[in-house]
């Protein structure tokens, strides 16, 4: 890979793919592309900006003419740009079509238009909706709950339209939900481990006993490059961590590493359509050669060791706006 167009890669699994990618191929230049929204932060990237081979451009992947000039001389697209908060969505859906649908068909117009060799659709196992045992294979139906998981299922298959239509080297990658440094605090492990430290209620939405499987991001960087360099067009590849988990108990295992009581945990109202499990089948990946690498147990602890070292990081993102947005959605807790 002589260029790589990173759009969304001033967020959370963008910037740590940035950092990834300038390490793993050590001739290849990475061009950001992002809209710095408020979950986009230059200082994720603070690793990659004195590097000669990092370029940054400022802008909203559904302009056309933003994308051209982003695009241009890349060989690879990898689109990490989007609206992931279900929460929001649930608020503000019109901003998650605009980005997760009309973005990422921009995205692909330009790329056919300029002759992209690769282009990797970033998606979520959110898009199948929730399943009572089992695992979603990547031919599953999609069945997605929120306008976050509509929207994202939306891209995906334009997506795959592109690669079936127009013979576009295009592929998506589903993935279970990631952890790591340089989450925006209002994902469930950065916020109940910000809220932690500062002895905040840890809000936990209904009986906690939701089932989520969870990826280490750096694990998910490995899976996404591996698709990079041997994804094949047209084709979904599902990536799990193997780590099934209530958010309860994940909550729980925060406050312990923490020394927290878990009297810190405060129950709330359950979202709308919240789905109950999610569990994905990934085998394709796994023919590649790809498998997680991180337990939860260890990266769960370096989460927490991160965000405790680097409050200077996350206080200034916890600010009015942020609190605003909180008391709307927890009913001021």
């Amino acid at each position: 890979m002589d260029r790589i167009l990173v759009t969304g890669g001033a967020g959370f699994i963008g910037s740590n793919f940035v950092l990834y990618a300038l390490e793993r191929w050590r001739d290849a230049h990475v061009v950001v592309l992002d809209k710095l929204t408020y979950a986009g932060n230059l200082e994720n990237l603070q690793g990659a900006r004195d590097n000669p081979r990092f370029a940054f451009i400022r802008g909203d992947i559904a302009d056309e003419e933003v994308v051209r000039r982003a695009m241009d001389g890349c060989d690879v697209v990898i689109n990490f740009a989007a609206e992931t908060h279900v929460d929001r969505s649930i608020l503000f859906p019109k901003e998650f079509v605009l980005t997760d649908v009309v973005g990422t068909f921009t995205l692909l117009e330009v790329a056919r238009e300029l002759g992209a060799s690769k282009f990797v659709q970033v998606s979520t196992d959110e898009v199948y909706g929730s399943i009572d045992e089992g695992a979603f294979d990547e031919i599953a139906a999609l069945e997605p709950s929120s306008p976050y998981s509509a929207s994202k299922a939306g891209g995906d298959l334009l997506t795959l339209a592109y690669a079936k239509t127009f013979d576009a080297p295009a592929l998506v990658a589903r993935s279970t939900n990631n952890y790591g440094p340089y989450q925006y605090p209002e994902k469930l492990v950065p916020l109940f481990i910000t809220n932690a430290l500062d002895d905040k209620p840890l809000p936990v939405y209904g009986d906690g006993r939701q089932v989520r499987d969870w990826l280490h991001v750096r694990d998910n960087c490995e899976a996404l490059a591996l698709l990079l360099e041997r994804g094949e067009p047209g084709v979904v590849y599902n990536v799990a961590g193997g780590c099934e988990l209530e958010n309860v108990d994940v909550t729980k295992r925060i406050l312990k590493i923490l020394g927290k009581g878990e009297d810190l945990i405060t129950y709330v109202k359950d979202r709308p359509a919240h789905d109950r499990r999610y569990a994905l089948s990934c085998e394709r990946i796994k023919a590649l050669g790809w498998n997680p690498q991180t337990s939860f147990d260890v990266g769960l602890e370096e989460t927490v060791g991160w965000y405790g070292e680097h409050e200077d990081w996350w206080r200034p993102l916890k600010g009015e706006a942020f609190d605003e947005y909180y008391r709307r959605q927890y009913g001021g807790r």
